[in-house]
Parts: C-alpha cells; sequence; structure tokens
C-alpha cells in the first residue's frame, strides 16, 4: 500500500501551534495550492488542504513561516472522527505531515510579511514567540548557545569558521579533496 503526499502551496494563516497534555507539541495548518487549470472566467482556482505536524518539526514550522508563506510538505493522507458537542459523529481528512521545505527566501518572506502588516516577526527576529536567542537574533547562529550568539552579536561579518574574530582559516592544498 502507499500513502504519500506532496504539496506545494501557501498557509492561509500562520500555523496554530498547541501541546497535548504530555507535552508534545502539535500544529495544524491550512495549505491553499492552486489546481493546474482556470475555471470558465479564466481563473485560477485552488484547494484548501488541511494539515497536521508534530513534535519539534511542528515547532520549527510555526518559527519559521508564517501566512502566506510558500512551503512544501510531505506525508501521508489520514482520517480521524470524533464525536461533538451535539453528539454528532465528524470525520476530519487531513495530510500528517513528516517533511517540509521552506521555499522561499528570508528576505522575501520578511518583504511579504511587511507588506501585509504582520505583527508576528516584530521584537523576535521572525523567530516565534518563545526562543532562546539574544536580542540581535536575526544575525545570531540559532544553532549555537547563547554565550556563543552574545559573542557573535558585535560581528556580523566575522568569519564563521574562524577560531576568533581575528584570525583567518589556514588551508593548504593537500587539506581540499580535489
Amino acid at each position: 500500500m502507499i500513502n504519500r503526499v506532496v504539496l506545494i502551496g501557501r498557509l492561509t494563516r500562520d500555523v496554530e501551534l498547541r501541546y497535548t497534555q504530555s507535552g508534545v507539541a502539535v500544529g495544524s495548518f491550512t495549505l491553499a495550492v492552486n489546481r493546474n487549470f482556470t475555471n470558465a472566467n479564466g481563473d485560477r482556482e485552488a484547494d484548501f488542504i488541511n494539515a497536521v505536524i508534530w513534535r519539534k518539526a511542528a515547532e520549527n514550522f510555526a518559527n519559521f513561516t508564517g501566512k502566506g508563506a510558500l512551503v512544501a510538505v510531505e506525508g501521508r493522507l489520514q482520517t480521524r472522527n470524533y464525536e461533538n458537542n451535539a453528539g454528532q459523529r465528524v470525520y476530519v481528512t487531513e495530510v500528517s505531515v513528516d517533511n517540509f521545505s521552506l521555499l522561499e527566501s528570508k528576505a522575501d518572506s520578511e518583504r511579504r510579511r511587511a507588506e501585509n502588516g504582520s505583527s508576528d516577526q516584530g521584537q523576535n527576529g521572525g523567530f516565534g514567540g518563545n526562543n532562546s536567542f539574544g536580542s540581535n537574533a536575526a544575525s545570531a547562529d540559532p544553532f549555537a548557545s547563547n554565550s556563543q550568539n552574545n559573542n557573535q552579536a558585535g560581528s556580523q561579518n566575522a568569519n564563521p569558521f574562524a577560531a576568533n574574530s581575528n584570525s583567518e582559516i589556514d588551508i593548504s592544498d593537500d587539506d581540499l579533496p580535489f
């Protein structure tokens, strides 16, 4: 059996990030995917597909995307059901995302957010609400510790491979694999 879904589209709203009672992150969002053809009026229609993403991927997806972001998602189609407050059985079909890719540059993303007047980028450099980065988060390395980020905040053009900002990389031709 094969159940794989690959979609490229734009987020219709910011990712709704929640946590289960056991502390597992879950993000839900809707992806607008353009159809390959136009209708009788010559307009291009879109399908709005619900998706869910789990754990650390959900936190990363929520932190690095926003409304209008162009993304690719890969996952599987799943159906679940529940009973609503009126006692009716409700069926939900959605994509359970295993992997995602951001398909626009950070500059394009920031430009789009500025045009849309989105306020979610504001004071934390576009990284979402709960980050542990310093005040210069946009220029800091998200994979470095806080002390490394604070040391790098003043030297934006420093050599990232150097032991400190005053030394150069010493590579001989013997070190190169080609």
